[in-house]
Formats: structure tokens, sequence, C-alpha cells
């Protein structure tokens, strides 16, 4: 009897050692690693940057506005460098097919693909990625971080975006190299 507690014991902490050292990395550890790359371009924002006249919002722009703090951008563009372009984007599909990526949806833009999803609950999102990818010009990872964001107000901030509320002057540099 005591044999097989000992061989329950031991399976057990074996299985916890095996599914603890998880060497899938994280959305985060990977923006942090590229951070050095000098084949990326990589912008932080702080949300109040990107809106060029806060008396012009409403209120309801206003409270989304706060549930928003941060904005990671890490871009690499192809640049005659297809190769380490795949090998880099297998690498973001890879973290981002991880469980604790919730898919919002996915759909094609003006011949980018697009993938964005969420960390948190439904109703309370903390984290929000999109990622866009084309094959002619490289691929960008948007993270926005917050606190108890809501897909429907994520979604009313993209249309504040299209009624040129927002500056868009930090993005220049992104835009420029694709």
């Amino acid at each position: 009897m005591v044999t097989i507690i000992k061989f329950i014991t031991a399976l057990f902490l074996g299985s916890m050692l095996l599914t603890s050292c998880d060497s899938t990395p994280t959305l985060q550890e990977y923006l942090v690693e590229k951070q050095e790359d000098n084949n990326f371009v990589k912008v932080d924002l702080a949300t109040s940057l990107l809106y060029a006249e806060a008396d012009k919002l409403t209120v309801e722009q206003k409270d989304i506005l706060k549930t928003l703090k941060k904005i990671n951008v890490v871009a690499f563009p192809i640049h005659d460098n297809e190769a380490t372009y795949i090998e880099e984007k297998k690498k973001v599909q890879s973290i981002l097919s991880q469980e604790q990526y919730q898919t919002l949806t996915t759909l094609k833009y003006k011949g980018w693909g697009l993938s964005i999803k969420y960390l948190g609950e439904d109703e309370a999102i903390d984290e929000m990625i999109v990622f866009g990818s084309d094959r002619e010009k490289g691929f960008a990872v948007f993270r926005l971080l917050g606190e108890n964001m809501k897909p429907e107000d994520m979604i009313r901030m993209v249309e504040t975006m299209d009624k040129d509320n927002v500056n868009l002057a930090a993005f220049d540099g992104i835009k420029a190299l694709f």
C-alpha cells in the first residue's frame, strides 16, 4: 500500500513538474525580446497621445478611453527578409494560438489578414491583441492594455478613430514602413 502511495505521489509531482515547465513564451515576453531586435519597429504609447482634441470627445468616448491604458506595437516589415518574416510570424501565431487567448474575430482588410484576440473575461477584458499580416509587407502586433475593457467599447473606439478625433501621428513611422 505504501508503495502505491509513493508511486502515485511521484507520478503527481512528475506531472506537475512537466506542466509547469511550459516553453512557449507569452506575448509580453516575445514583445520584450524584440525590443532589441533591429529588424522590428517598436512603438509604446500612452493612450492619451492618441486623442488630438479631448474636448471634442463625448462623455462615453472619454469613459472608454479611461479603460485603455497603453498600446504596444511591434511590427516586422519584410524588406527582402522573407525567411525571417515566416519564422517570426509562426512564433507569434503559436503564442496567439494558446488557450488563454480568446478570439474575438478574424477578418480581411485591404489585403491584410487580421486576428483580434483578448485576455480576460468577456465583459472585462484586460488585454486586446490585434495581429495583422500581409505577405508583401510584413506583420504587426498591437497589444492594447487596459482594465475592464468591453468588446463593444473597443468597436466604438475604432469608430471614433474614423471620425478624426484621434491623432494617429504616433503610428506614422509604422505606416511609412508598410
